[in-house]
């Protein structure tokens, strides 16, 4: 797929981000809230709705879905076309492959978004069509085969994302500036915080796949469930969610300031270029 042609893309991969900075801006702030009232956190179905009520509801609804179907777009050329040349290898056919199974995810919260703006929705919530789509492939042939693969690749784009956080190498895809320079430390926990979640995801898919059981596959709903099961379990979701607003933070930033290796101008200088 050449690559001279697709500037379009650009603009596609920051509407994409800002629409998922936006969705966990809200889960986030909304779960924080909801804690300190003394109630449970709030998944991405809960968090919809709560919008949907909300002055500007709508408008950030549509917002969100339009820029939620936009990441999943932007992830599955990203991942197909390799625009940030993450590889052949095995370590760059796991990213690229996660990166396509996680766009696909987004893209069913994005449909629940919209579906409540068009007043088509079913009452499920974005979350729950992570099971219902489970089902609906568990039915199919080899469909079982299919979950626990689709499992295995969150499974691996969490472990990707934690790796991020910890080898900091997401900094060479951002542009060098004063923000990005000074908030480095904060951007680091909203990748680990995420790579916690989309791991957790990914072991929820596989353990589906493992009992023969859609009902067990899940998102972040199922994920703050599981963990106030824990000991000191809201404390664990109170810092996950904080962890969250990072990564929203760490969206906004890339909707801004992400640069793409095959896109992008070449003399851009990178975060990882001015820290080291």
């Amino acid at each position: 797929m050449a690559t001279d042609k697709m500037n379009w893309a650009l603009p596609v991969m920051r509407l994409g981000y800002a629409g998922r900075g936006l969705t966990y801006l809200a889960i986030a702030g909304l779960s924080l809230w909801a804690i300190w009232q003394g109630g449970d956190a709030q998944g991405t179905s809960a968090a919809l709705r709560q919008i949907e009520t909300s002055p500007f509801g709508m408008i950030i609804l549509l917002i969100i879905g339009a820029g939620l179907l936009s990441y999943t777009l932007w992830r599955v050329i990203d991942g197909v076309a390799d625009l940030e040349e993450e590889g052949s290898d095995v370590t760059g056919i796991i990213g690229r492959a996660g990166m396509i199974t996680t766009g696909l995810i987004h893209a069913a919260i994005g449909i629940a978004a919209l579906a409540l703006v068009f007043g088509r929705d079913s009452g499920d919530g974005g979350n729950s069509r992570i099971v219902q789509a489970t089902e609906t492939i568990m039915s199919a042939p080899f469909g079982v085969w299919l979950v626990g693969l689709a499992g295995l690749l969150t499974l691996g784009s969490g472990l990707y994302y934690l790796h991020k956080a910890w080898s900091r190498s997401y900094r060479q895809k951002l542009a060098a500036n004063h923000f990005t320079t000074h908030w480095d430390g904060l951007l680091r926990l909203g990748v680990a915080a995420q790579g916690i979640v989309v791991t957790i995801i990914g072991v929820f898919l596989i353990y589906a796949f493992w009992v023969n059981d859609a009902d067990q596959a899940g998102g972040l709903d199922q994920t703050f469930d599981w963990l106030s099961d824990q000991v000191y379990g809201q404390i664990l979701v109170t810092f996950l969610c904080v962890g969250l607003l990072g990564f929203a933070l760490f969206l906004f930033v890339n909707a801004a300031y992400r640069t793409v290796p095959r896109l992008s101008d070449p003399d851009i200088k990178s975060l990882a270029d001015e820290l080291r």
